[in-house]
């Protein structure tokens, strides 16, 4: 896929932007397409900008233009905000994406590749770790939202011949998180630690989730677009759970502070464990997550300190 020009949509956002500088460093030249350019310190020079809004069609195509792989990261809705208006959650995701994949079509673009999630997809899981042919039951309409494009995916790739391949990313973390839309639990624990604010906890602090760091998982999506298997779909994550106890001890660890704990009831969306089954990614892309867990974490709170400090 060298010298081709590859499409970010969502380019300047937590993991399009680390994805851009990953593409560009694999030799890739990148459009990124967004509302807003921001500034990229790594392979800057392979890195163009297209201005636009995902809901406008002349953008959208202007964009794509002598593109031939688009990468899909747009998100309107978060887990826990997402049950709150399914209606809109519909209207943006899907209609959304559909009309992306529509006109990705007609640009003739080679390959479309969906950034899904392994978080929600699944639901409450009947085993652990969770594998790709897993049932998915998701809870929340984000993870309906996610598994109905997943599924349009593979009508167009049965109808019309569309190379796509989803990628079920875990628990995302790493620099350049905002906690804006209050997603992202290491990122919003970081900042409440650095402030001295108490965290809060909902539930027990029992609740497991696989974390993947965010370089990690843009190293993920570039493997993924010279995938040529017959497998579609990949579970990406670290392949091991830590409870929210767990990931506030590693926080107290880096920061050298304690961390005061605030309980709270538990959210009714929030399944009680999710750890990903990642083995079919290693076998058909080669990936592994190369960042060990405080290394990332260390990363993360040296982002998030300067970001707090701007």
């Amino acid at each position: 896929m060298k010298n081709e020009t590859s499409l970010v949509v969502g380019g300047a956002g937590f993991l399009g932007s680390s994805l851009c500088e990953a593409l560009a460093e694999a030799g890739q030249n990148v459009r990124a397409f967004d509302r807003i350019a921001v500034p990229l310190p790594r392979g800057a020079e392979r890195i163009e900008w297209a201005r636009g809004d995902f809901f406008n069609p002349e953008d959208l195509r202007k964009a794509l233009k002598g593109c031939r792989t688009v990468f899909h990261l747009v998100s309107t809705t978060v887990p826990g905000t997402s049950n709150l208006d399914a209606e809109k959650d519909v209207r943006q995701n899907i209609e959304g994406s559909l009309r992306l994949i529509e006109l990705a079509l007609a640009e003739q673009v080679r390959r479309f590749i969906f950034v899904s999630s392994g978080g929600t997809v699944y639901g409450v899981p009947g085993g652990i770790p969770i594998r790709e042919d897993s049932p998915t039951n998701p809870i929340c309409s984000y993870g309906i939202c996610k598994l109905a494009v997943e599924k349009y995916l593979h009508m167009y790739h049965a109808t019309r011949n569309l190379d796509y391949c989803v990628l079920r990313l875990s628990n995302l973390f790493g620099e350049r998180q905002s906690s804006a839309m209050g997603q992202g639990l290491v990122n919003v624990l970081i900042r409440r630690a650095i402030r001295g604010e108490p965290v809060e906890i909902w539930g027990r602090g029992d609740v497991v989730r696989d974390y993947i760091y965010v370089k990690d998982a843009a190293e993920a999506l570039v493997k993924a677009a010279d995938h040529g298997g017959e497998h579609r779909v990949f579970n990406i994550g670290s392949g091991r759970g830590r409870t929210v106890l767990d990931v506030i001890e590693s926080l107290e660890l880096v920061l050298k502070t304690p961390i005061k704990r605030v309980f709270k009831p538990a959210r009714a969306f929030d399944v009680p464990v999710n750890v990903l089954d990642i083995s079919l990614a290693a076998a058909q892309l080669g990936w592994r997550p190369r960042t060990d867990w405080l290394t990332a974490i260390e990363n993360t709170c040296r982002w998030v300190r300067d970001d707090m400090a701007s």
